[in-house]
């Protein structure tokens, strides 16, 4: 996998870099999901005073589909509060998810959000990162992978818009309504590091190129684990259970609740 990127970042006295993914918004339901679109606002407006930069690590929501004039229905309080944001002037990164994967052009254009769909380097002057979504990353998991790369194509893309709005979101509806965070009764629990497969990628990666943090979503669970003698794995967790994000003030990563 081709890693893109390497900004080199300098935090002005006070300022943090904050990290949050797997909002699935959508699920289970409509009512739930609009509680958590509010806390969320929330949030980052709690955020907001001492933001340098906030990178959202995909899944923020629980399906995405950009026809070229017709974006999903709802979230539109979150969508408003990143554009004061950016507005603002606090840079705002998106990550693609394998829930969301199909993010164009809308964000960029309407919010000057950024979309990456690969992990990305960010360079401090103490402390290198990498950071990103999480799937597909690390062994097995084989059919996930292949089908990720038959959503990602450009056919599949195409297919997929030809179909009505309404029947494409209803087909995403149901999609949804199948996903692990729509249906699982308890939180994830964890592995054991021999079965962590993203730990396994950060201890693999770490082999040949140094990262103070790794930092991913995707598992579902807050995590903070060590990688090697100075690097640390940080799995970011969700906000069906969680409400965890991590901030990083120019010396550590924290992983943090936010419960207002």
């Amino acid at each position: 996998m081709v890693i893109s990127g390497a900004a080199m970042l300098t935090l002005a006295e006070g300022k943090k870099l904050y990290f949050a993914s797997d909002f699935h918004l959508g699920v289970p339901d409509r009512h739930t999901s609009r509680q958590r679109e509010l806390k969320l606002v929330r949030w980052l407006e709690h955020i907001r005073s001492d933001a340098a930069a906030i990178y959202l690590l995909g899944d923020i929501f629980d399906f995405w589909f950009e026809y070229r004039t017709v974006i999903p229905r709802g979230f539109i309080r979150l969508q408003g509060k990143l554009a004061e944001l950016r507005d603002a002037g606090i840079p705002i990164s998106f990550f693609t998810g394998n829930h969301d994967m199909w993010m164009f052009d809308y964000f960029p254009s309407e919010l000057n959000i950024p979309v990456h769909r690969k992990p990305i380097v960010l360079q401090t002057p103490k402390h290198r990162m990498l950071i990103g979504h999480g799937d597909g990353l690390g062994p097995g998991d084989r059919s996930y992978k292949i089908l990720k790369r038959i959503f990602a194509s450009p056919v599949a893309q195409w297919l997929f818009a030809r179909l009505h709005p309404n029947l494409g979101m209803s087909i995403a509806h149901y999609w949804s309504g199948k996903s692990r965070l729509a249906n699982q009764k308890r939180e994830e629990k964890f592995k054991g590091e021999d079965q962590e497969f993203l730990l396994q990628y950060c201890r693999e990666t770490e082999k040949h190129t140094h990262y103070d943090f790794y930092i991913f979503g995707h598992r579902h669970l807050p995590l903070d684990l060590p990688v090697g003698p100075s690097s640390r794995y940080i799995n970011l967790g969700e906000w069906v259970h969680y409400s965890t994000y991590a901030a990083y003030d120019g010396t550590t990563v924290q992983l943090l609740s936010f419960d207002q």
